[in-house]
């Protein structure tokens, strides 16, 4: 049988910006082989496979070179497919069992909010090569428990985070999962503004990571002594992300449109 995909463009309100998620409708169990040379084919940061398994649904996801974890974009991709198509009522939640747990998604007025686990970042050094390759000076340098997440570095200023041009070869070498590199906004619309890097998993830049922000949340809502705040992933598409503080959780609100539909023959 065909599978239904969907390519959504996450954490944005307008197409052709935020990031590009493919999300294929499932019928029954693929194997890992199959899943893995979709998301190659489909060649996005990531692609989501949904199963539907009574009130829940198994949900994974796969970059073009390995599954991870968790992923925001894809999640919040996905629940916009199930409301889209009708698979679920607007006012029903969506709830994904995950390698990260049981994960869910509601309507919050025009946005979609995901509730996932929070990973404060704990300082610890960067390796110097690490630096070399993205040939910063940081003010601060972490790591958290979210395995898809190595380091979170914060410079001096949102121009330094913009003005990066990493060293994408050696970085992979030096980081088995992403970096996550971050600094205060310098505009009122936005708390901080961050960019993604992730070689190691075949994603050289992630345009907006909803994972990343499970990290930075924890780290702005701490250092500026706030509960909510607002982010701006400042890759070349770009997008928002709000990030709600609740103790070991976060909800991460963004907006999501849908590009293209269609079907998987093989």
């Amino acid at each position: 049988m065909p599978v239904p995909i969907f390519q959504v463009d996450a954490f944005t309100d307008v197409p052709f910006a935020g990031n590009p998620a493919a999300v294929c409708l499932l019928d029954r169990e693929r194997e890992n082989r199959w899943m893995q040379a979709v998301a190659a084919e489909m060649n996005l940061s990531e692609t989501a496979f949904l199963l539907r398994a009574g009130d829940a649904c198994e949900l994974r996801w796969f970059t073009p070179q390995v599954e991870v974890p968790l992923c925001g974009h894809a999640t919040l991709a996905t629940a916009h497919v199930l409301w889209e198509t009708g698979a679920l009522r607007q006012q029903e939640r969506a709830r994904f069992q995950t390698k990260s747990g049981m994960l869910a998604a509601r309507h919050d007025g025009s946005l979609i909010e995901l509730d996932f686990p929070a990973f404060p970042s704990s300082p610890v050094p960067a390796p110097d090569g690490l630096l070399k390759a993205l040939s910063v000076r940081p003010l601060y340098t972490g790591r958290s428990g979210l395995g898809v997440v190595g380091h979170l570095l914060e410079l001096e200023s949102e121009e330094a985070v913009r003005g990066l041009r990493p060293d994408y070869r050696r970085l992979a070498e030096e980081s088995e999962a992403g970096v996550i590199v971050t600094a205060r906004a310098s505009c009122p619309e936005y708390h901080f503004v961050s960019r993604f890097f992730a070689p190691a998993l075949g994603v050289d830049e992630d345009p907006v990571t909803g994972a990343a922000h499970c990290v930075l949340g924890p780290h702005w809502g701490a250092k500026l002594g706030q509960s909510e705040v607002i982010g701006y992933q400042a890759s070349t598409r770009g997008g928002i992300v709000r990030v709600g503080l609740a103790g070991k959780r976060v909800r991460l609100r963004g907006h999501a449109v849908t590009i293209l539909q269609g079907e998987l023959l093989r």
